[in-house]
C-alpha cells in the first residue's frame, strides 16, 4: 500500500508561480512512475507530466514549457513547479503513482496504482 498526500494548492493571480508537492509513504520500494493530472470544473481529467524511477519525463500538451516535474527520491517526494500560471490552469490537481510488486529488494512487472485525495488551484485575472 502506498499513501499519497498533496499540498501546496491556493489561490493565486496569472502570471504568478506556485510549487505543488507529493509525499508518498507506505511501502514506497518499487515505485517505477509518479504523474500529475487535473481536472478542471465541468472538464475530463487531463494529464499533466510524469516522471519515472530512471528520469524519464512527460509533460501534457497544454502545460509544456510552463510547468517542471521533479523529484527526490531519497525523501520520497515529487514536485510540480507551475510558472506563468494561467485561469485555465484552475483545477484539481492529483498526485498518481504506479507500483509494481517486490519480493526481497527486487521489483517485479505487476504493476498497481494509486491516487492522491488532490490539491485545489484556482488562478484568478
Amino acid at each position: 500500500q502506498v499513501h499519497l498526500v498533496e499540498s501546496g494548492g491556493g489561490l493565486v493571480q496569472a502570471e504568478d508561480s506556485l510549487r505543488l508537492s507529493c509525499a508518498a509513504s507506505g511501502d514506497t520500494m518499487c515505485i517505477s512512475t509518479t504523474g500529475w493530472y487535473r481536472q478542471a470544473p465541468g472538464k475530463e481529467r487531463e494529464f499533466v507530466a510524469s516522471i519515472t524511477s530512471g528520469g524519464i519525463i512527460k509533460y501534457g500538451e497544454n502545460t509544456k514549457g510552463r510547468f517542471t516535474i521533479s523529484g527526490d527520491n531519497a525523501k520520497n517526494y515529487v514536485y510540480l513547479q507551475m510558472n506563468t500560471l494561467k485561469p485555465e490552469d484552475t483545477a484539481v490537481y492529483y498526485c498518481r503513482v504506479e507500483v509494481r510488486v517486490h519480493y526481497g529488494s527486487r521489483c517485479w512487472s505487476l504493476d498497481s496504482d494509486y491516487w492522491g485525495t488532490g490539491a485545489p488551484v484556482t488562478v484568478s485575472s
